[in-house]
């Protein structure tokens, strides 16, 4: 049992360890040069009514720039709308036995 427990341990410390080196290596916080701040950004907002052709950012952006990363979060949130609706059924039912 005290083995296990040891594993278990180095295992957090291991674990937290490795968290704590990736957290260094973020960019520090509010300088203008992180990687945040690149031309994909700045293409979007200036050249989404070219592109194409709506006039509001937003919509350029959900339905054409990430229109693929869209429908499949539509279609997870989808499955899950009709999961939750299954199951309550299937318990108004057993209810009503």
């Amino acid at each position: 049992m005290k083995i296990r427990n040891l594993l278990i341990l180095l295992v957090a410390l291991l674990a937290s360890y490795g968290m704590l080196i990736a957290a260094a290596e973020l960019p520090p916080y509010g300088i203008p040069d992180n990687p945040i701040h690149n031309q994909v950004s700045e293409r979007y907002v200036n050249g989404a009514l070219e592109d194409t052709g709506v006039p509001n950012i937003v919509t350029a952006i959900v339905l054409d720039y990430r229109a693929y990363d869209t429908m499949f979060e539509t279609i997870v949130l989808f499955t899950a709308a009709i999961a939750v609706v299954i199951t309550l059924k299937s318990w108004k039912k057993a209810g009503e036995r």
